[in-house]
């Protein structure tokens, strides 16, 4: 590190080097209770872990004024629903979620158009019905998220615009009858 210029240096002593301590600490090991061993858990209702999670409602509340719901559907329905999404596509690319997330997530719903396809309208009606209340109905919020494929989540918004409403199925994992 620099010295200033009219601090007296001697040019005998040199300067001073990194010594290592005297002693080393053990590497540390996870043995606190409560503490994760190995990988995250994965599995039903675990949910997909990610950084700094709460900034989705933050977007949500931004894309609010946004969705549109159809006669029987609400809002935050909707919304809960495609945070579950978000916050999956978002852990699978090892990140904080971000204004892409959402977006996808709500346009692969058709929740961002005005005129969305009747069959689509009817089967989100039946997922997202009651979604908000994630006490009584966390469960079926983990469907919705599960249900859609990570190739879907891997597409940039764009993408996802481009095959809506004709490809609505592939996108968010509904089974073609």
């Amino acid at each position: 590190m620099a010295a200033p210029r009219n601090a007296p240096v001697s040019f005998t002593t040199g300067a001073a080097a990194y010594a290592s301590p005297e002693h080393v600490p053990a590497a540390w090991q996870p043995d606190r209770k409560g503490e994760i061993e190995g990988l995250q858990p994965s599995g039903a209702r675990l949910g997909n872990q990610g950084p700094d999670q709460g900034y989705v409602l933050l977007l949500a509340a931004k894309l609010r004024p946004q969705v549109q719901v159809k006669k029987g559907e609400h809002v935050d329905d909707a919304l809960r629903g495609c945070i579950n999404i978000a916050l999956k596509r978002a852990s699978l690319f090892s990140r904080a979620p971000v204004v892409h997330d959402l977006t996808i997530a709500l346009t692969i719903w058709g929740w961002l158009d005005a005129s969305p396809p009747a069959d689509l309208v009817e089967c989100r009606r039946a997922l997202f019905e009651g979604v908000a209340h994630v006490t009584a109905h966390y469960s079926e919020g983990r469907v919705i998220a599960d249900m859609v494929p990570e190739t879907t989540l891997r597409m940039n918004p764009s993408q996802v615009r481009a095959a809506m409403p004709a490809s609505w199925k592939l996108l968010t994992g509904v089974p073609a009858k």
